[in-house]
């Protein structure tokens, strides 16, 4: 039985008690309320992966609120995205993000001096997302929408830990096996085959680092599922690249005690896959590349290390010393639990992260400052009401998409929903 904890609490699942689980999760949330975020594209919808989130969701009454920031080219698109998620019993806000509304008032807020439009992708979608959740819910957690596994365990779980106040837990992130295809295999690759070997070298080379340790503690740091408070989301930076997941771990570094921090087990997982990419503009090489100038500048911001180029040529060296050790753990690994495992392919690919390495290397010495969307409390100083707003052109939004569907006036529909939106929003609001 593994019942090993690190640095930050490791929360297992020994066989829980779900039904137990669920019952008193949804009676805390009476009197704390949570919500679920989930960042899309429109062509999720296209998967059967976020029916079944949808449909899962459904069933969560200890789910009080369900947001959705969504990336739609045309009003058709996020319209039949705002149809798509209309049969959840819970409140739901789509946030058509790259729509016409919020740009409008991203665009007020840049002539404020704070410029969020430069932001594209994840980041400005998780960002934007956490503001409207932070209005509605204590707990919000956070998960990506192309989980096929997905089950209500996966919410519960994420949620239980900040929702028990008697925890005192402020973020709670998952950990969970990458398993699956035909024939199965392991999956994660950057995990296995870029983090877990970069972070023992980055130790062997600069000695112990609480930072480094505090990552290390992770069994999958690159987790897109997480939990976090409501106080958090507005007092976090957001990533704005495809380092957002190592970044915002780096976030909660500096602002949360290591006590209030835990992971938990979703047990097998998986999703879609990205391809390796042909250069460190794409695909995982662009991952490890926004991966590695995180944690080196998060590294010189939080433990003083002074990083110098020949530093990242003697991490080459080591990181594919411990990365071609590791891939020989993974076989054996593999061979007994009966895995497909191409040992020469997974090689092949340590060699393709280890030039990343020294790429990657070369851009954090021109820019070391990264990219780092500023937190909703420097937004809220420049907008107070920014967060209201936001949730108001969301309620429009979804209006007029009904509109849209049923080739009805706008006008009626909107004040309708306006009047509907706010009422169950008072329901529930904090």
């Amino acid at each position: 039985m593994d019942y090993k904890q690190e640095l930050i609490t490791t929360i297992h699942d020994f066989g829980c008690d779900l039904e137990l689980l669920e019952a008193r999760l949804t009676q805390l949330t009476e009197t704390v309320p949570t919500a679920v975020l989930i960042p899309a594209l429109y062509e999720e919808l296209e998967r059967p992966a976020l029916t079944r989130i949808r449909d899962q969701l459904a069933m969560c009454q200890f789910v009080n609120t369900v947001v959705v920031a969504v990336h739609a080219p045309t009003q058709e698109q996020y319209a039949k995205t705002v149809e798509f998620f209309s049969v959840l019993p819970q409140p739901t806000y789509v946030i058509w993000e790259n729509g016409s509304r919020v740009t409008q008032l991203l665009e007020k807020l840049r002539a404020k001096g704070l410029d969020l439009l430069r932001f594209k992708g994840k980041g400005q979608a998780v960002w934007i997302g956490l503001g409207i959740a932070s209005l509605q819910a204590e707990a919000i957690a956070l998960h990506d929408a192309d989980i096929i596994t997905y089950n209500k365990s996966y919410p519960l779980k994420l949620l239980f830990p900040l929702v028990e106040k008697d925890l005192g837990i402020a973020f709670n992130k998952a950990y969970y096996a990458r398993i699956g295809g035909e024939p199965q295999c392991f999956h994660g690759r950057v995990v296995r085959l870029f983090v877990t070997p970069l972070l023992s070298a980055l130790t062997d080379l600069f000695g112990y680092q609480n930072y480094l340790r505090y990552l290390s503690a992770y069994r999958y740091p690159l987790s897109g599922e997480f939990a976090l408070t409501n106080d958090l989301a507005l007092n976090t930076r957001i990533p704005g690249n495809w380092g957002l997941e190592i970044g915002l771990l780096g976030e909660v570094y500096r602002n949360v005690a290591e006590k209030r921090i835990a992971q938990i087990d979703l047990g097998v997982f998986d999703h879609k896959h990205q391809p390796i990419g042909q250069s460190t503009n794409e695909g995982l090489r662009k991952m490890c590349r926004d991966i590695f100038r995180s944690i080196l500048r998060t590294l010189t911001e939080t433990e003083r290390v002074v990083i110098r180029m020949e530093d990242i040529y003697a991490l080459r060296i080591k990181f594919r010393r411990e990365a071609q050790d590791f891939s020989r753990q993974y076989f054996v690994d593999a061979r007994f639990n009966n895995l497909n495992y191409d040992r020469h392919q997974e090689e092949v690919i340590v060699e393709v992260f280890e030039q990343v390495i020294a790429e990657a290397g070369e851009l954090f010495f021109e820019n070391p400052a990264g990219a780092q969307i500023p937190d909703w409390t420097r937004a809220l100083a420049a907008m107070p009401a920014l967060r209201e707003q936001l949730r108001e052109a969301t309620k429009r939004d979804m209006a007029e998409a009904r509109s849209f569907l049923q080739g009805k006036p706008p006008e009626v529909i909107v004040e309708q929903e306006t009047i509907t939106q706010n009422s169950q929003a008072s329901m529930i609001s904090v």
